[in-house]
């Protein structure tokens, strides 16, 4: 009896990780998104993982654009529940709510961190086609030993506008990563972009539909819409 019910746990438990591990790749996105082709995908043409979230918000590409700029490591964050941060991110500030006119200057080749500056932690923006796609870029998220790991990954939003008032936000992240054993760690992590993919898209949404109504170091939040 206790085998069975161990042999039951077991399978109910490898379900709820395939499914899990499912939504870490597609949350949000339709299967067309997820075979669309974006400007960045060449960066990374063979990856080990690639996952694609996805959601609707309302307001215009104009008003996510913003927001997106300003992401980063004591920047604006990562806009994900504060509970996560608090998790598995002690050190990390809040997310801001509001825009900040300081942060809106991103170009190409600047530097995003994604961590303290001992981590070594951060993403290079590589393409920029304001205010529909953003593209950053990281060699730099390894684990410290050994010195033959390596991973090449891209971070790309798209946004599209579609009409009454309302645009789409895709955001997908390709991976290459090596050697075989780092690549088999990402693959079984996959199921933590549930929760982090999810989170910012849905902290990203919260903010862009509160824009109108918050103002940041003295400016409105929608200036950069006049």
């Amino acid at each position: 009896m206790r085998g069975r019910t161990w042999i039951m746990g077991a399978a109910v438990g490898g379900a709820t990780l395939v499914a899990v591990t499912r939504l870490g790749r597609t949350w949000g996105s339709t299967p067309e998104e997820r075979r669309r082709h974006l400007p960045s995908d060449d960066l990374v043409p063979h990856p080990t993982f690639v996952t694609d979230h996805a959601i609707t918000m309302r307001g215009r590409s104009e008003d996510v654009w913003p927001w997106l700029v300003q992401t980063g490591w004591h920047r604006g964050g990562w806009y994900t529940y504060r509970w996560v941060d608090q998790l598995l991110f002690p050190a990390n500030a809040p997310s801001a709510h509001e825009i900040l006119p300081e942060l809106q200057g991103l170009a190409v080749g600047d530097h995003v961190p994604d961590g303290a500056p001992d981590t070594g932690c951060y993403f290079v923006v590589e393409r920029m086609d304001a205010p529909h796609l953003l593209v950053l870029r990281s060699r730099t998220h390894l684990p410290p030993r050994p010195r033959t790991a390596w991973i090449d990954w891209v971070w790309a939003w798209a946004l599209d506008d579609i009409g009454e008032g309302t645009v789409r936000v895709l955001l997908r992240t390709r991976g290459a990563v090596g050697p075989p054993w780092l690549a088999m760690v990402y693959r079984a992590a996959l199921w933590t972009d549930f929760v982090m993919g999810r989170s910012h898209l849905r902290g990203l949404r919260e903010r862009v539909e509160a824009a109108p109504h918050l103002v940041a170091n003295g400016i409105p939040s929608d200036a950069s819409h006049r």
